[in-house]
């Protein structure tokens, strides 16, 4: 029987849609969570806890590679995938892939900060290794505007641009990657168009039927600065495909 992939954070936006492309592709999976199994699952369920390493020798145990999907938002990411390698290397040394974020290394932001420290605690842990760094999701870009829909006005950083990417854009260049040989850090992934932060704030308006003045809000700082100067873009990587109009008509 061939030896199963392991998906950390398999309930997530990304993660799932992780676990159902390699299902499909007939591969073995495991998916890990905090959460019980649900009863409509039939693949293989590991209930772990990253953060204190609880079912963590269980879930790593016996698999050919991990997609490390799982995020702490910025609370403990390095530490968690510290420990995930830390059994990872107990359990024979699978192939571990990570996703990372595009500009952690020039942007200072607490969340970036702990994503790089990732990736260097999987540089060297000495187990193969690949990492991907995708830009923004359609799924944050849209979140922005939509916890702001009960305002009279929408508020977007200003000077702001963005890269959004598909999550299934993601998810199919990871089942790829953690189905073929380690490649160390790999090419980027961007999103098919640069827009402005306006730009995808009105499109969204448009998606939900609404119309209110976009107001820019000026952020200081060095992140900021950051993110004004492109800091998140990788327009030489455009190679999703999704758009961010065609995430909001099917998800909005």
């Amino acid at each position: 029987m061939a030896k199963p992939i392991l998906v950390t954070g398999g309930t997530g936006d990304l993660g799932r849609e992780v676990v159902r492309l390699l299902l499909d592709d007939g591969v073995a999976v495991r998916v890990m969570s905090r959460r019980p199994r649900p009863p409509e699952v039939s693949h293989e369920w590991a209930r772990c806890d990253l953060r204190t390493g609880e079912g963590l020798a269980e879930a790593v145990d016996g698999v050919s590679a991990i997609v490390h999907c799982a995020s702490t938002l910025g609370r403990g990411d390095e530490q968690v995938t510290r420990n995930l390698v830390e059994a990872a290397r107990r359990a024979g040394s699978p192939h571990l892939v990570y996703i990372s974020i595009v500009g952690i290394d020039v942007i200072r932001f607490f969340y970036y900060d702990e994503k790089l420290a990732s990736e260097k605690v999987i540089e060297e842990s000495g187990l193969p290794w690949t990492v991907l760094r995708a830009t923004q999701f359609h799924e944050l870009v849209a979140r922005a505007s939509a916890v702001q829909r009960w305002l009279p006005v929408t508020f977007m950083p200003s000077g702001f641009r963005f890269q959004p990417v598909s999550t299934g854009d993601v998810a199919a260049r990871l089942v790829a990657l953690a189905c073929g040989e380690p490649s160390g850090r790999v090419p980027d992934l961007g999103g098919p168009e640069v827009r402005t932060a306006r730009d995808l704030a009105r499109a969204y308006q448009r998606s939900v039927g609404r119309r209110k003045p976009i107001v820019p809000l000026w952020l200081p700082g060095k992140a900021s600065r950051a993110f004004r100067a492109g800091g998140n873009l990788t327009p030489g990587n455009a190679t999703g495909v999704g758009t961010f109009e065609e995430f909001l008509e099917t998800r909005v």
